[in-house]
């Protein structure tokens, strides 16, 4: 909030108080929309009328014509956040049922997908296909139960739907050939192909995708995000130093002057999950927190956050360290916590996955903002064989695994790449709506990527490389803050790390 505003905000609340109107915290956090400040402002001004000539002046000049386009223009520039889908749920004992209505919930989403892909045209049921004797085109859609290669090297998927269970071949000939190496048990796909004798010879395998046909979203101003994630406060190997730097470039105290400019115009911070190093998250963990207690950890975190300026929206979701359960999605962190900050107008905190929408306004749709910590990524990164491969480390594959995750339209589509809580009437973790920015964080290197117009951001660190990230060779590179141009959807580093 500008000056300006924050004294019209002052004018405003002690004309309330004149009035006799109790002033509550909701009420305070109401005034932090400028449209509803500048209808207040004008009720303070009208009612200064009566004993100020000069205001009764000004306001004869300004006519409404003129007041209207003023608030549209003060609108224009308004940070907004809105939470698109959070996934609170009531926790309670889970049956073999409801994974079976988790994974039923999950086919249908995706199955709505790819039924508007042209390829997959004519489609039918397994059950169908298992009746057919003579050779016929057919195409289906099926979730994957298992893949295997051949002496011959062809691949053979056993998929199912609701109908039944069939066999379907790759010939290493096929043009899909290549595609079907990248393929994880669970995954849903659509199959072109002919049927046989209760197996289809599979000619096109279809993933879910996302259309080339996103709109590429421009903010109508100069304006920024911070995406930040992986923070570890508590831990010994937390860069102290190096965050001050942060907080105090935000503050737009540090840096050049074309940083401090930047700084200013940063009206959107991303805290995309382990705001602390925790407790007893892995073994023996204890010797490496030189901060022991779980609250005491997100105190310290409070304390930083609480030096963020009010202007800047501040938006958080859960990560692994985080004190909530692992299974994903992950709730939002309880306000036992994050107590200091939560009532803070300019604080939003999700689950872990969230779609928020940011900078909306009367003219401007805003962006979506798909957030997802990424637990799932270590279990891609291992798996999926293009990206095993690529030749590159495991700290340099997250671009390669969030557009694979893009394509697949899910999270983590094998059973057992995360844990998670079955919802049979909705799977959190599908990609059912294209997001304009997919940002992440946990590998502890920053990424920045493209993937059919959704721009691919994973966060880097605050955290010096430990004893277990060496054991699994993780090479962190900590410190590196991807900074959002919202106008140019353009995306820099900055770093904050020892020169």
């Amino acid at each position: 909030m500008t000056l300006e505003l924050i004294e019209k905000k002052k004018k405003v609340v002690e004309y309330l108080i004149k009035k006799k109107v109790l002033i509550t915290g909701e009420l305070i956090k109401k005034l932090d929309d400028e449209f509803e400040l500048e209808k207040k402002y004008h009720e303070f001004l009208d009612s200064q009328l009566n004993t100020t000539q000069e205001i009764q002046q000004n306001r004869q000049i300004q006519t409404p014509q003129i007041i209207i386009k003023e608030l549209k223009t003060q609108l224009s520039s308004n940070t907004t956040v809105s939470v698109i889908s959070n996934h609170e749920h009531i926790s309670r004992k889970y049956t073999t049922q409801d994974f079976v209505g988790y994974f039923n919930a999950r086919f249908k989403a995706l199955e709505k997908i790819l039924q508007n892909r042209q390829e997959l045209q004519n489609l039918t049921s397994i059950a169908r296909i298992l009746q057919k004797k003579d050779k016929e085109k057919v195409s289906f859609i099926g979730i994957i139960y298992d893949k295997q290669k051949t002496k011959k090297e062809n691949f053979v998927l056993t998929l199912e739907d609701q109908t039944g269970i069939i066999k379907t071949i790759v010939s290493k000939n096929s043009p899909s050939y290549e595609a079907v190496k990248d393929l994880v048990p669970d995954e849903i796909i659509g199959v072109v192909g002919s049927s046989g004798d209760e197996v289809v010879f599979a000619s096109e395998i279809i993933i879910p995708e996302i259309p080339l046909t996103q709109e590429l979203k421009k903010a109508p101003e100069e304006i920024y995000a911070a995406i930040v994630s992986d923070i570890h406060i508590g831990s010994t190997y937390f860069l102290e130093e190096e965050f001050q730097k942060f907080i105090k470039w935000i503050n737009a105290d540090l840096g050049t002057e074309e940083q401090k400019r930047i700084a200013q115009k940063t009206k959107y911070i991303f805290i995309v999950g382990d705001m602390v190093d925790g407790v007893g998250i892995y073994p023996k963990q204890d010797t490496e927190l030189n901060i022991k207690d779980i609250f005491d950890q997100y105190k310290e975190f409070n304390k930083y956050a609480r030096q963020i300026p009010s202007d800047k929206k501040i938006i958080i979701c859960s990560g692994n360290h985080d004190a909530c359960r692992l299974s994903e999605p992950q709730p939002s962190l309880a306000s036992t916590y994050l107590s200091e900050i939560t009532d803070m107008p300019n604080v939003t905190i999700t689950t872990n996955p969230s779609y928020v929408n940011i900078h909306q306004t009367q003219d401007f749709p805003g962006f979506l903002f798909l957030l997802y910590h990424g637990y799932s990524y270590d279990f891609y990164g291992d798996s999926v064989e293009s990206i095993r491969t690529s030749g590159r480390s495991i700290s340099d594959r997250t671009e390669l695994i969030m557009k694979y995750l893009l394509q697949k339209r899910h999270l983590a589509p094998t059973h057992s790449s995360t844990l998670y809580i079955p919802n049979s009437k909705k799977d959190p973790l599908v990609i059912d709506i294209v997001p304009d920015f997919f940002i992440s964080g946990h590998i502890h290197k920053s990424c920045i990527g493209n993937h059919r117009g959704t721009i691919i951001v994973s966060g880097s660190c605050f955290q010096a490389k430990t004893s277990f990230q060496e054991k699994v060779g993780h090479e962190p590179e900590p410190c590196k803050i991807p900074i959002i141009n919202l106008q140019t959807r353009k995306v820099t580093l900055m770093n904050f790390a020892k020169q």
